[in-house]
C-alpha cells in the first residue's frame, strides 16, 4: 500500500476520486496520472508490467481486520499501523494525514453489482511499476503484512524500491 504527498505542502495528497474521474477507469496502469486533493498531478505511471493496480480497496487496519476476519485478528500487523509509524518518523505527517492509498500489484475486482472482492495477487517476481514524480513527493510504502486474504498469496514477500534523480 502506498501514500503520496507533495513534499512542499504535505496537506496536498493523493486523491483517488480525482484520479479515477480524470482517467475514466477504476484501475491504474501505464499513463495514469495520480492527482492530488488540490487537482494537481503528483506522479505519473510511466511503466507497468503488472497491468492494473487498485485504489478502491483501501489499507488494511485493526478495525477492518476485526470486521472481516474475527476479533482475534485485531492486533495483527496492518498497513495503517505501518503508515502511522512512518508518519511519526517523518515528523510532518500525523494520523489525520493518512488518507486514500494505492494498492500496487493488488487485485480488487469490481463485481457487476458494484462490490469489491480481494483476489489472488496479479503480480510475480520481477514485475514492477515505474513512477515519475511531477512535484517533490513524499512516498510512504507499506509492504502489506496481510495474512488473512489472498492479496499477497498469504505470504508477504520483500519489495524493492529504487529512486532516481
Amino acid at each position: 500500500d502506498t501514500l503520496f504527498y507533495n513534499a512542499d505542502n504535505p496537506r496536498e495528497r493523493y486523491d483517488p476520486q480525482r484520479t479515477l474521474r480524470r482517467q475514466g477507469n477504476a484501475y491504474l496502469t501505464t499513463g495514469s496520472v495520480l492527482y492530488s486533493n488540490l487537482g494537481n498531478p503528483l506522479l505519473t505511471i510511466v511503466a507497468d508490467t503488472c497491468g492494473r493496480h487498485d485504489t478502491l480497496g483501501g489499507a488494511c487496519a485493526q478495525e477492518s481486520n476485526t470486521v472481516r476476519y474475527a476479533q482475534d485478528k485485531r492486533y495483527m500487523h496492518s498497513c495503517r499501523d505501518n503508515f502511522l509509524c512512518a508518519c511519526l518518523h517523518d515528523g510532518r505527517l500525523h494520523k489525520r494525514d493518512i488518507g486514500a492509498n494505492i494498492n500496487f500489484f493488488m487485485n480488487v475486482p469490481v463485481t457487476p453489482e458494484g462490490g469489491l472482492t480481494f483476489e489472488d495477487g496479479i503480480s510475480a517476481a520481477g514485475k514492477y511499476v515505474e513512477l515519475r514524480a511531477e512535484c517533490n513527493a513524499v512516498v510512504l510504502i507499506s509492504n502489506c503484512p496481510q495474512l488473512n486474504n489472498p492479496c499477497n498469496g498469504w505470504n508477504p514477500t520483500p519489495a524493492e524500491v529504487l529512486v532516481w534523480n
